[in-house]
C-alpha cells in the first residue's frame, strides 16, 4: 500500500490480498505465516492484451517473488497462494483524512484466487470508511457483477462489518437505499480496445454502483462509447437527458418527454480514463483514439482524464516539445530506427509516425491540454 501514489487519478492504493511462494513450506504453515519468512508478492493472470505488459509483473520480479506470470495461461500457479494481510486490510480505517484510494493496484480484484469471504471483508472496510472514496478497477467485470449481484451479499458484508468491529449499528441496514450500492465506492472495468469494450462494459453497466468508470490504459485501439448495446446508452445514459425528461434519440430513450424513471435512461458511464503504455516493451497510442475518447466525452458532458502518453509522442509534437533546440534526444537515443519509430497505422489516410521518447518527457498534455476530469 502507498499512502501517497504517484498514480495521478487516485491519492493511495491499497492491496490487502496478498500471494506468496508456498514451495518447501511445512506442512500446516498457512500463507500468512509463510509471509513472515519469505517476501511476499501479489498474484495475478493474464486475460487480454492489455495484460501483456503488466507492470506487477516487473515488481513481483524485484522483490524476489517471481509469480509466474504466464500470457494466456489460467492453470494454477502450482505453489502459490493468496491470502490477506490483515494488517492492510484494516488501515484505511486509521485514514481520518478524506483520500480516494485504488484498490487492489497489484492484483484484480475480482481474479478467481480472491474468494467471496474475502471480498465481503474488503467492502465491509470500505464501508466503515465513508470519509474515503474507494476506485476498484478490474478486468473482470463478469465476477463482478455476480458478486455485487448476488442476493445475500447485503447479509454478507454486514456481516463481515460487525466481525471487524462488534460495535457497528449504523450499516446494519447496509442494503437500504440511502447505503446500497456503497456511495463512496466507484466501480470500473479496463478497456484496451472495441473488443474489450464491447465484452466488459455490458457487465459494468448491471452491475450495482454509486459511479462506473473505465480505464483505457493501455489504450490499444479505437474505441467507440457512443453505442445501446445492452438497451443503455453507454456514455449518457441519465445525463443525455439533462434531467428534463427529454432523451437523446438512442433507442428506448426518445426525444420526446418521458418518466426520468424509464429503464433506458439509466447512467451510463461517469468517468473516462485514457493512457498509453510504459516501460520497455511499451506499445504506441494513437493520437487520434484518445482524442475521439476526449470528445466523446465533451460531447456526453462525461469527465475525462488523460493519465500519460506512456513511452511515445507524435513524431512532430515530440521533435517540437522534447527535441528542441535539438541533438540531445538524438544522441541519447541514436538514429532513427525501428524500434524509435511506429507508424500510426499502415492505412491510416492521415499518415504519422511516433517517436519514443520516454514517459517522463512525453507526459500527459493532450493537444497542450491537461484533462483532470474527475466525477462529481
Amino acid at each position: 500500500m502507498s499512502a501517497n501514489s504517484r498514480i495521478e487519478w487516485t491519492d493511495a492504493t491499497w492491496n490487502p490480498v496478498r500471494a506468496v511462494r508456498m514451495d518447501g513450506a511445512k506442512p500446516g504453515v498457512t500463507p500468512a505465516e509463510r509471509a513472515a519468512t519469505l517476501r511476499p508478492g501479489w498474484h495475478c493472470e493474464h486475460v487480454s492484451e492489455g495484460c501483456r505488459n503488466c507492470y506487477a509483473e516487473g515488481f513481483n520480479r524485484r522483490f524476489g517473488t517471481m509469480l509466474d506470470f504466464v500470457p494466456g495461461n489460467l492453470a494454477p500457479r502450482g505453489a502459490v497462494e493468496a491470502y490477506f494481510d490483515e494488517t492492510m486490510l484494516l488501515a484505511p480505517l486509521k485514514w481520518r483524512k478524506a483520500r480516494r484510494i485504488f484498490v487492489g493496484s497489484m492484483t484484480d480484484l475480482f481474479g478467481r484466487w480472491v474468494t467471496d469471504e474475502m471480498l465481503d471483508r474488503v467492502f465491509a472496510v470500505m464501508a466503515l470508511c465513508p470519509q474515503h472514496t474507494f476506485q476498484v478497477l478490474t478486468k473482470r467485470p463478469e465476477r463482478m457483477r455476480a458478486y455485487l449481484s448476488a442476493p445475500d451479499v447485503v447479509d454478507r458484508i454486514g456481516a463481515a462489518q460487525r466481525s471487524i468491529d462488534p460495535t457497528v449499528t449504523c450499516y446494519d441496514d447496509v442494503g437500504s437505499d440511502a447505503i446500497w450500492p456503497l456511495t463512496n465506492v466507484w466501480l470500473g472495468t479496463s478497456v484496451e480496445d472495441q473488443a474489450a469494450a464491447d465484452a466488459r462494459i455490458l457487465e459494468l453497466l448491471a452491475t450495482p454502483a454509486a459511479k462506473r468508470f473505465l480505464s483505457c490504459e493501455p489504450l490499444l485501439g479505437p474505441v467507440d462509447l457512443n453505442r445501446t448495446i445492452g438497451g443503455t446508452l453507454w456514455i449518457g445514459g441519465e445525463r443525455g437527458c439533462g434531467a428534463l425528461h427529454r432523451g437523446t434519440g438512442a433507442p428506448g430513450c426518445p426525444r420526446e418527454l418521458h418518466h426520468h424513471h424509464d429503464e433506458h435512461c439509466q447512467p451510463g458511464v461517469d468517468w473516462v480514463i485514457v493512457g498509453g503504455e510504459s516501460g520497455p516493451k511499451a506499445r504506441p497510442m494513437h493520437p487520434d483514439w484518445a482524442r475521439s475518447l476526449r470528445d466523446q466525452c465533451a460531447a456526453a458532458g462525461v469527465p475525462f482524464f488523460f493519465k500519460q502518453w506512456g513511452e511515445w509522442r507524435d513524431e512532430q509534437e515530440a521533435t517540437r516539445e522534447h527535441m528542441a533546440p535539438g541533438a540531445a534526444m538524438f544522441d541519447r537515443y541514436g538514429a532513427p530506427t525501428g524500434d524509435r519509430w511506429h507508424p500510426y497505422n499502415a492505412s491510416d489516410r492521415n499518415g504519422g509516425m511516433m517517436i519514443r521518447v520516454g514517459k517522463a518527457r512525453a507526459g500527459r498534455l493532450l493537444d497542450d491540454v491537461a484533462h483532470d476530469g474527475m466525477p462529481a
